[in-house]
């Protein structure tokens, strides 16, 4: 039975960690806009699941002295990927808004070419990426914000539970 004080403990960590997982999202995002060619931005990205385990592991050891659940460990990964989700969402938003200027898509329709000579050699039709392509050009920034959002929650629905696996501890009798 999972007492209400634990949850909310839970979520209130997970809220503090989850504006610290959006800036490491923010500043991998900002990598990858302003400078492309550099591969700053994917290791940021690539860090995250090693981030949520890190304050994990740091939550586990001040709050909970050492030890964790599994279930309790996989709820507090999920809520900092969407508590994250959320406060970075505001911000792709605000990017995509004020910033962008048709940015994003240039990166994007870039690799769409380099796909299309692939599918091309390949003998695959090229008319479904091209709609695709039209589609995407066509999508407000509210929708691009809540694509990634949603693709985020997923991410961390999906590795929540390898990290918690990881980071439980039983306590010691």
């Amino acid at each position: 039975m999972i007492k209400i004080e634990d949850f909310i403990q839970v979520k209130a960590f997970a809220r503090q960690d989850g504006a610290f997982l959006a800036l490491l999202w923010t500043l991998s995002f900002a990598a990858m806009m302003f400078m492309p060619e550099s591969t700053i931005g994917n290791l940021l990205a690539l860090a995250t699941p090693f981030f949520v385990g890190w304050r994990l592991c740091s939550f586990r050891n001040y709050a909970l002295d050492g030890a964790i659940s599994l279930r309790r460990g996989y709820c507090f990964s999920v809520y900092t990927f969407v508590y994250a989700s959320i406060i970075f969402a505001v911000v792709q938003f605000l990017y995509f808004k004020f910033l962008d200027h048709g940015t994003f898509f240039t990166t994007l329709q870039a690799s769409a070419t380099a796909l299309e000579n692939a599918y091309s050699q390949a003998g695959v039709s090229t008319d479904d990426l091209k709609a695709t392509l039209k589609l995407m050009q066509e999508l407000s920034p509210i929708n691009w914000a809540f694509i990634f959002m949603m693709q985020n929650i997923l991410t961390g629905v999906i590795v929540g539970l390898p990290i918690a696996v990881m980071c439980r501890r039983t306590k010691r009798q």
